[in-house]
């Protein structure tokens, strides 16, 4: 099997949506320890180890809650109220009655893809585009499919076919470099429909007064820079232990008997008990 370290990498280059947990403080007698880690995947399923079963559940729904505003938190799973450990930003204390023992706390590190943008054209301006984008860390691509914007910078030179190009590929925002004048000229050449008008955004950029093509770059960026990093992934359901209570992530991984969600066997065999 691949280490975390591994998957981890091959993740980040799939551009897979996922979570890195570490634990970061474990006492006795729960069997983590500090720098066990794992990665929890947007369909629930969780890879390593960070605890007992218990423990993985509890883990698995706070990592799944990081994927939806990819925040980064740390995780305390106590098992009684004891510990003193308030919740806070960025922070959260989970009391599991399942728990064997002992605290853990695990740092939950959610890793959404880069943004893409894809720049049509070989003008200076879309050079600098490339140049500022890859600074900023976004991933400067050639996929339309993967695109979270693009910029179209030809400056006349196939300006429409690269227009027409991103909106068949269902991308939105097209920021296109041009005049009012120019950019309304080509989008009744092209005959688009209000919805695709909608997408397509000229003058490129933040009315910043840009002259130079590093400034005009910077405008186009900042126009962008609030874009998502990736859609919300449509996350997992959640169902509650009958026995104790805790939420409890349905996956592949979940413990299952009849239409009842368990945090762990022990909760399964207590309720097949009853």
């Amino acid at each position: 099997m691949p280490s975390v370290d591994e998957r981890v990498a091959v993740l980040t280059r799939q551009r897979q949506p996922f979570v890195h947990a570490t634990v970061v403080r474990a006492q006795q007698p729960t069997s983590a320890r500090p720098g066990d880690a794992a990665v929890i995947l947007a369909d629930g399923s969780l890879e390593g180890f960070v605890g007992g079963h218990c423990a993985e559940s509890t883990v698995r729904t706070a990592a799944l809650d990081t994927l939806r505003d990819g925040s980064t938190l740390l995780l305390r799973v106590l098992p009684s109220a004891a510990g003193g450990f308030p919740e806070a930003p960025g922070a959260r204390v989970v009391v599991n009655p399942c728990h064997s023992g002992g605290a853990i706390e695990i740092f939950l590190r959610p890793v959404l893809p880069a943004r893409v943008v894809v720049v049509a054209g070989a003008s200076p301006i879309a050079q600098a585009v490339r140049e500022l984008a890859a600074f900023l860390e976004w991933e400067v691509g050639d996929s339309l499919g993967e695109a979270t914007a693009v910029v179209v910078a030809g400056l006349g030179n196939d300006d429409d076919k690269a227009v027409r190009a991103a909106l068949d590929a269902g991308v939105s925002p097209i920021a296109l470099v041009a005049s009012r004048r120019r950019g309304a000229a080509l989008v009744d050449e092209l005959g688009l429909s209000p919805e695709e008008r909608a997408r397509v955004h000229f003058p490129a950029g933040l009315d910043l007064g840009a002259r130079t093509p590093q400034e005009i770059a910077l405008s186009i960026m900042a126009s962008l820079i609030g874009l998502p990093r990736v859609a919300a992934p449509a996350l997992p359901l959640t169902a509650i232990d009958p026995v104790c209570g805790m939420t409890v992530t349905v996956g592949p991984d979940a413990v299952v008997a009849g239409d009842h969600y368990f945090c762990c066997t022990g909760c399964r065999d207590a309720h097949a008990a009853r």
